[in-house]
């Protein structure tokens, strides 16, 4: 097919918006991962850019030390993973129900849960939920209120809904029960799609700050997002953190080992998401073209 002349123009600035907003993103991350494998001169006087000077790993060094970034580090593993686990099992259980006609009370029930996106009690009433049942000061006070996302559920349930019927009515012939049709055909036929729910599920829990404040007491308990956060707002807090002494800032930045907090909590998240990228681009496609 033929490209006109102003196709390729508007080609051109797509490409040149698209690289700038690109750029936008990218050289804050290198210029904090520079800072954090720079040396303390280099840093205080600002001649870090976008590459590493007077390279050393001291900041990363500094962290492993003595601080509580490790445990930290695992409590972050902990909440997500079992998280998206539960997550996704419950999602699972309340989209597919609603996807299937067969369902009488399907509608009602889905505009319910689409009123809970809408209108919610506010955050006091769900703190007093939340200790009333005796969470407090666990991660099922973060696993519980979160197990399923109107949005993600609603995604999950039109994917469902666009499965042809005569795939399901093949399975019944062969003897296919409800739970094995689930395991056996729906999920391997829904992988794009589950895929991107986990990644939304994942990013959120990884992240989770402000439900950590709220609901976890011990300081033990924290996650990396809380913890980088503290060390990053207040050097004392990171003198606290670190087995750093003052006199030893000089060997250490502060803002090294604050950027290096930065890269660790930013790494996972940057090693995942190219194993699932292939099926997040086909998940968020889904309803986008329909025959």
């Amino acid at each position: 097919m033929r490209v006109s002349k102003g196709e390729k123009i508007f080609y051109v600035c797509n490409y040149i918006i698209l690289s700038l907003a690109a750029l936008t993103c990218l050289l804050p991350l290198m210029n904090i991962l520079a800072m954090s494998l720079s040396g303390n001169r280099a840093v205080m006087s600002g001649e870090v850019g976008i590459w590493p000077v007077d390279f050393n790993v001291a900041s990363y060094q500094a962290l492993a030390s003595g601080s509580p970034i490790v445990q930290a580090f695992m409590n972050s593993v902990l909440l997500t993973v079992v998280g998206v686990l539960l997550c996704m099992i419950f999602t699972l259980l309340a989209a597919y129900p609603l996807s299937r006609k067969a369902f009488y009370y399907r509608k009602p029930i889905t505009l319910a849960i689409i009123f809970t996106m809408l209108f919610t009690g506010g955050i006091i009433p769900h703190y007093l939920l939340v200790n009333s049942l005796g969470l407090v000061n666990t991660y099922w006070a973060l696993w519980l209120p979160a197990l399923i996302s109107p949005f993600n559920m609603l995604i999950m349930k039109s994917y469902f809904e666009q499965m042809p019927e005569e795939m399901e009515e093949a399975a019944r012939i062969d003897g296919c029960g409800e739970i094995t049709f689930i395991m056996q055909v729906v999920l391997p036929l829904s992988l794009p799609m589950m895929a991107t729910i986990a990644l939304f599920y994942g990013v959120n829990l990884w992240n989770s700050f402000f439900q950590v404040l709220i609901y976890i007491n011990d300081s033990e308990k924290y996650n990396l997002t809380v913890l980088v956060q503290q060390m990053v707002r207040s050097t004392s807090v990171l003198l606290e953190f670190t087995s750093l002494q003052p006199d030893e800032m000089n060997l250490f930045p502060p803002e090294g080992v604050k950027s290096a907090g930065v890269i660790i909590l930013l790494l996972p998240m940057l090693i995942v998401y190219p194993f699932i990228q292939k099926y997040f681009v086909k998940g968020v496609m889904i309803g986008a073209v329909k025959g």
